[in-house]
């Protein structure tokens, strides 16, 4: 994750001298080169991640002489006569480091890994001076260091628990499933050995650099360009849209593609790319780009929906009419006659702004053609789409095109995208040489996607007994200059826009809405988020409005096995979102006493609140095929290769699929040989996304793993109860008394090297929607609830989030401590949505001015899981990824109503809404 750093060509190098993991070191370098680069380039010390370059994310965080530091604002020439220690140098200070380690592995504490080295340096100073740390100490300790995934509460409790932790047992065959296994890639993510998309290379790699578009929307011409190149000596090539070989359009939904590799003529947000400079990284990295020539001509643009859906707007693309790139519908009963004979009915308007994905691994990659193909090594969540693309721009077939994943330091969506690896095929498919990017922090931020701002309208009703009986609900998402997942968006959420309550009368329509602001994409609920924070505040003013408490409104709603949702479809199983809330209603009732309590004898500024939201969201695709296969096959040696091509961004697909697959089977998990994603070995286990791994892949993994098994039994001539035990170079089979052994090494291999090879393909049952949205749009949802305790400063405004409770239905926990890590990540994520998040294009594109949840800021985080089996998923399991998100910011939101009695309609309740909205109300109590 390193960052190309600007270099002055007159820098002069001088020899330094220092300490590395205790071993001398000496280089030769100017001695303004950050530390950071000398340890990774230099040196190959490439587990110090660098997220930043600014001091902002702390992944960088190195010991210098036994104190942390950042690497990356380190200036070589200040560590002169130093000791460094890095990740990998760790080991060298004694048995804290290995118990620092196991408590990190046994609590999950590593999900995608990018921020493991930097907690695990900025620990262990801690640790070294302070063995037994309280809390505050270690948020104190961790807090310059950023995690976008875990939401700290496991790392803080490895801190505290090092030295105490237990490795838990690989379990035995057949016992796998609902074992806290450590997650099977974990030693790679806190030894610092993982490889993530900056950290290998070709040595003979030319580097890339992207011009892109300063403006929101503008007309370009280039100057001279081969003048250019010829007064820069070691720039190469410069690639514009001409260089483009086969079709210049790519997207993530091709029936909707509209995006160039470059912007032909005008660029159409701030960040697009225009022109790609290639040459001798070193050259590169000296460039002053501000000599490229190009002449701007700045256009106005059309920054907000409401100019984009002007009558007289110019359209962003000519074929899409009124800018809109799709809507969204789904309909039953006769809203506006139950909207009108309700007993009670509430409205309200809503809006959320943009939201940045803010994953610590910036985009990183590097692509060498071979022969007639081209290779490409990229941190990304969707291979098999990568290939197709490129493939479509090189104009070659998919064939010809390996994508290899790298570990992905986070993703939540926006790495479905296409990023770093037009750029570098291009010029590695041109030159015939390497060609390598690493996205600066800037960079990635300025022309990555983000999360769909949304303006919500609704109006509900009720009877007077409490139970809904209409929604009306239309929403409009700002999905920027290009489809990208504009579509899913606005499908999805009609179906979601009710929450997991039973609607016998529903309205939910939805537009994307282009403008010329940076593309919105996937994150972590497809717009779903968005919907929850309208819908269930508005349903607490329902519920305040009848008279009924707002936990028991929702349980007296809420769908069960038998009623239809929204879309007529009636689940029959696996519908837990009643368990969810009754799994509430103890805590609910102590906390709402505990904070009538407080606000009771407050006489300070500080008011408590509690609230509560539910949630539901289909895994996998809306209403479209959405399979995965996994192939699995037997070694001569007794082991199993598990070929899965689902990418582990960090959730634990590597870990789970592998425990489902193992009972399957009947063999332990430690008898599996994991062969990971690459589209030349592994088969298409679709995108990692909408809650689909351990739904989608994690069945074609038990349907594969059933049918090596069944092989198996076959070759000995035993039933299906026979026990097998995997030995080297054997498979024992006892079959009630009945012992057989097979000598695998007599046994003719297959076209795939293995002695027995089974390949499985799932796909969900579903089916089309009509065009009221009627249909089978997902076969299993998973469903939730989540209380959020909160403390607001009413003279400041400011909230402070003091515990939430998630309950969650999962079908069956497969392991239990990665679906905590995904819903304590989820609930950061939540918490940042709703009180701090929020991306402006054009300012803020950095981790200094763009928010995001520090240690601190993360409250306890009790999660209870509530098992309701569907016996579509494997052994009964669902997604969890989306679902932990969902209701975390509208239990905030609904929180800060009770405790001050504002609601805060645009989101993020900032502390000088919340203060505008408790001014606004105070004048409004004085005029009534």
């Amino acid at each position: 994750m390193a960052t190309t750093q600007k270099l002055s060509a007159e820098a002069t190098s001088e020899l330094i001298s220092f300490s590395v993991n205790g071993r001398a070191a000496e280089i030769s370098a100017p001695g303004t080169r950050r530390l950071s680069r000398v340890l990774r380039d230099d040196l190959g010390l490439t587990g110090t991640k660098v997220g930043c370059d600014a001091g902002d994310c702390g992944a960088c965080t190195v010991l210098l002489d036994g104190g942390p530091i950042c690497a990356c604002l380190t200036a070589v020439g200040q560590v002169a006569g130093c000791e460094i220690t890095t990740v990998e140098g760790l080991a060298s200070r004694g048995p804290l480091h290995d118990q620092l380690q196991q408590s990190f592995l046994s609590h999950g504490a590593s999900q995608c890994g990018a921020c493991t080295p930097g907690m695990l340096v900025a620990a262990t100073a801690l640790l070294e001076r302070n063995s037994s740390p309280d809390e505050g100490e270690v948020m104190d300790a961790l807090g310059g260091v950023l995690c976008r995934c875990t939401g700290y509460r496991k790392i803080i409790r490895a801190v505290m628990e090092a030295g105490t932790s237990v490795a838990p047992a690989s379990p035995a065959a057949g016992a796998a499933v609902g074992a806290r296994l450590v997650r099977l890639d974990g030693q790679q993510k806190v030894d610092g050995t993982e490889v993530f998309g900056a950290d290998e290379t070709c040595a003979d790699a030319l580097g890339v650099q992207v011009i892109r578009s300063p403006h929101h929307r503008a007309q370009f011409q280039f100057g001279n360009l081969d003048q250019f190149r010829a007064a820069h000596p070691g720039v190469i090539l410069v690639l514009t849209a001409k260089d483009v070989p086969g079709v210049d359009c790519y997207g993530v939904i091709r029936s909707y593609a509209d995006q160039p590799v470059f912007a032909h003529r005008e660029a159409r947000h701030r960040g697009e790319a225009v022109a790609a400079v290639v040459g001798e990284p070193e050259v590169l990295e000296a460039l002053d780009l501000a000599d490229f020539p190009i002449r701007w001509e700045e256009l106005p643009p059309l920054k907000t929906m409401d100019e984009a859906l002007a009558a007289d707007a110019p359209r962003i693309h000519a074929h899409r009419e009124e800018n809109v790139l799709v809507r969204g519908r789904v309909v039953c009963g006769d809203v506006e006659n139950a909207l009108a004979r309700a007993y009670v009915a509430v409205e309200g308007e809503y809006e959320t702004g943009f939201v940045e994905h803010a994953y610590i691994e910036p985009e990183a990659g590097f692509a060498r053609r071979v022969g007639d193909g081209i290779e490409i090594q990229a941190c990304t969540q969707s291979p098999y789409m990568d290939r197709a693309d490129i493939a479509k721009i090189l104009g070659i077939a998919p064939e010809k095109v390996r994508i290899i994943p790298t570990a992905v330091g986070g993703g939540f969506g926006s790495k479905l995208d296409l990023s770093v690896q037009p750029f570098v095929a291009l010029a590695a498919w041109k030159l015939g040489q390497p060609a390598r990017i690493v996205y600066s922090r800037s960079e990635s931020i300025v022309s990555t996607t983000k999360r769909h701002p949304a303006r919500l309208r609704l109006r509900a009703g009720a009877t007077r007994d409490g139970k809904l009986t209409a929604l009306d609900f239309s929403a409009d998402f700002n999905t920027g200059a290009y489809s990208s997942w504009g579509p899913t968006v606005a499908g999805r959420v009609p179906v979601h826009a009710s929450g997991p309550y039973r609607v016998p009368n529903y309205r939910a329509i939805t537009r994307a809405v282009h403008t010329n602001l940076v593309p919105a994409g996937a994150f972590r609920g497809f717009g779903v988020p968005q919907a929850a924070i309208a819908q269930e505040q508005l349903y607490d003013d329902l519920a305040d409005k009848v008279g009924m408490d707002r936990l028991e409104f929702r349980i007296l709603n809420a769908l069960d096995h038998h009623t239809p949702t929204v879309t007529g479809q009636v689940l029959g199983e696996g519908v837990g979102i009643r368990a969810c809330l009754e799994a509430l209603r103890t805590r609910w009732k102590v906390a709402r006493a505990q904070t009538s309590e407080f606000n009771e004898n407050s006489a300070g500024p500080l008011r408590r609140g509690v609230g509560v939201a539910g949630m539901w969201y289909g895994c996998g695709n809306t209403s479209l095929p959405n399979p995965s296969t996994v192939r699995i096959g037997l070694k001569r040696d007794g082991r199993i290769a598990l070929h899965q091509g689902a990418v582990d961004i960090g959730q634990g697909s590597n870990t789970i699929v592998t425990q489902i697959c193992a009972d399957a089977l009947g063999a332990p998990v430690a008898q599996f040989d994991l062969v990971s994603p690459d589209t030349s070995i592994t088969p298409d286990c679709g995108k990692t996304s909408a809650s689909r791994q351990t739904f989608v892949t994690g069945k074609a993994a038990q349907m594969a793993g059933t049918k090596l098994r069944s092989e198996i039994l076959k070759l000995a001539g035993a039933c299906n109860c026979a026990v097998l035990g995997f030995a080297d170079g054997f498979v024992k089979v006892a079959d009630n008394g009945k012992k057989t052994t097979l000598s695998l090494a007599e046994l003719p291999l297959d076209g795939h090297g293995y002695v027995i090879t089974c390949e499985s393909t799932f796909d969900p049952p579903i089916t089309p929607l009509d065009e009221n949205g009627q249909g089978k749009p997902y076969a299993v949802f998973g469903f939730g609830a989540h209380m959020a305790e909160i403390e607001v400063d009413i003279e400041l405004g400011t909230v402070r989030v003091l515990k939430v409770t998630a309950a969650h239905d999962v079908g069956r926990a497969i392991n239990p401590t990665l679906i905590e890590g995904q819903i304590e990540g989820g609930v950061a994520q939540g918490l940042g949505m709703a009180l701090m998040e929020e991306f402006f294009p054009g300012k803020g594109e950095n981790l200094h001015d763009y928010l995001i949840p520090s240690a601190g800021d993360v409250p306890p985080v009790e999660s209870i899981l509530i098992e309701e089996p569907s016996s579509i998923g494997p052994f009964g399991a669902k997604g969890i990824g989306e679902q932990a998100v969902i209701p975390t910011a509208p239990a905030i939101l609904n929180a800060i109503h009770d405790a001050t009695g504002v609601r805060i309609h645009k989101i993020p309740a900032t502390p000088d809404r919340v203060r505008a909205a408790i001014l606004a109300k105070g004048r409004r109590g004085v005029r009534g």
